[in-house]
């Protein structure tokens, strides 16, 4: 009856690996899946240590996890995740005011043209001075259509960390609420290998979104807090974080427990925090910059013009008009006539006095937001310039970033992930075990039937 129960234990046993061998390879494809083996442990043995011939056990399932590994993908994907969402803007932003068709430079540089265009016996000349005016209209729809870019980034920033939030309390909420299952499973001692997976996949996406600290606690609970210190989720308690206000006054906050924090958006990295690092550090000041070269641009040529005659001899009148938040922020002002541009620093027709002073004002200084005084006819350049630099470092730090993240999950993979060369090994292995305590069993039950038989 020993080598019986002995035979039958382990065919049990074998059963069981083979039973955790299948899952692991069954789940061979499932994102985040933990393989698992099952421990075997000698049965009945005493004090001494000496085997007593009970078989064999599983103990338990075992789960290959690394809590530094598991830590160390969450910090990879919070940086990957902030580069990420930056890029596209970035290149976007870089293709259109690099683009000859839009740039503003090219459209500067047509604007002066055609005012020295008039230069000379010209300046009496009605096309050419409405070559000027047209310039000046292209001009202004350069500086528009910028605007309108540089508009649209920030209703597409804030619709997209709006949705970041949404997404965010999902995974918030879902953690919490596995870590209740996960404490009841762990109380009755039933399987929570595939919960703790589930958990794991939501804090990995929870870590892109925005950078995380997680802790373990008793019981199998994992808490959650952001890095700058306020808590996402304690044991079965959920934040909830929300997004306030419209396009360009978007503020965020999280409630917990009935108390509520506000939050410095660029201050929390991933998704989250690289959208809002990008539209304080970049989008804004370049938006503000093009301002800048606008109204002063605008200014210049206004007060230059006001302080000459028209072709009647009458003061000059302003050419733009400028105004400040407006999707138009530039326009050619109302009635302004080729005739009305005062050319003439004496009112006297072909006079071109003040034409050569307007002329002058590109090679004057402007001074733009995050460049400092820069010459008017390198103004935007400078600006698209520092843009290609900024875009260049976010690259550089994105790629830095993808490494890291691959090298943390190929990390991870090593120690949990499932080798299908390993289950291989493993299926043959325990197959060969269940076959050999069966061949027991056999031979243990024929033992019996002789000893039955000699009895008789």
């Amino acid at each position: 009856m020993t080598i019986m129960t002995n035979a039958l234990s382990g065919a049990l046993a074998s059963q069981m690996a083979l039973s955790a061998s299948s899952q692991n390879i069954a789940n061979l494809q499932t994102k985040g899946y933990t393989r698992q083996a099952a421990l075997l442990t000698a049965v009945g043995a005493d004090m001494s240590g000496k085997s007593v011939g009970n078989g064999v056990q599983v103990s338990s399932l075992l789960r290959f996890s690394d809590g530094y590994k598991s830590q160390q993908m969450w910090r990879a994907a919070a940086e990957t995740g902030q580069y990420s969402q930056t890029q596209p803007y970035l290149t976007q932003l870089e293709r259109v005011m690099g683009d000859d068709t839009a740039s503003l430079s090219v459209a500067v540089d047509q604007f002066f043209a055609a005012l020295n265009a008039v230069a000379g016996d010209n300046a009496t000349s009605t096309p050419l001075r409405q070559q000027v005016l047209t310039a000046g209209g292209l001009l202004a729809q350069r500086f528009n259509s910028l605007n309108n870019v540089y508009n649209a980034q920030q209703q597409s920033v804030s619709q997209q960390r709006s949705a970041i939030v949404d997404a965010a309390n999902a995974n918030i909420s879902k953690i919490a609420a596995l870590n209740a299952r996960i404490t009841q499973a762990n109380a009755v001692g039933a399987p929570a290998s595939s919960l703790i997976d589930a958990r794991d996949l939501a804090i990995d996406e929870l870590a892109g979104q925005m950078a995380l600290e997680v802790s373990d606690q008793p019981g199998g609970v994992r808490d959650v807090s952001l890095k700058t210190g306020q808590a996402l989720v304690i044991g079965n308690v959920a934040g909830e974080l929300k997004a306030v206000g419209g396009v360009g006054a978007q503020t965020f906050k999280l409630e917990f427990a009935s108390t509520t924090f506000g939050l410095d958006a660029a201050k929390l990295g991933g998704q989250l925090g690289g959208l809002t690092v990008y539209e304080q550090e970049t989008l804004r000041p370049m938006q503000q910059g093009v301002a800048d070269i606008a109204r002063q641009l605008s200014d210049k040529i206004n007060t230059q013009l006001t302080a000459g005659y028209a072709m009647d001899g009458t003061p000059g009148k302003p050419m733009f008009v400028y105004t400040a938040g407006a999707t138009n922020m530039l326009t050619i002002a109302p009635g302004m006539e080729p005739t009305g541009l005062a050319f003439s620093s004496d009112g006297t027709q072909g006079d071109t006095g003040n034409l050569l002073k307007l002329v002058n004002i590109n090679s004057q200084t402007v001074t733009v937001t995050g460049l400092g005084t820069v010459l008017l006819s390198d103004a935007d350049t400078q600006l698209v310039g520092k843009l290609g630099v900024l875009s260049q470092q976010n690259q550089a730090a994105l790629a830095t970033a993808e490494t890291m993240r691959t090298h943390a999950v190929d990390d991870w993979q090593a120690t949990s992930g499932v080798n299908q060369d390993e289950e291989a090994v493993n299926l043959v292995e325990y197959q060969n075990m269940y076959q050999a305590n069966m061949k027991v069993m056999s031979v243990a039950n024929s033992l019996f039937d002789a000893t039955l038989a000699m009895m008789g």
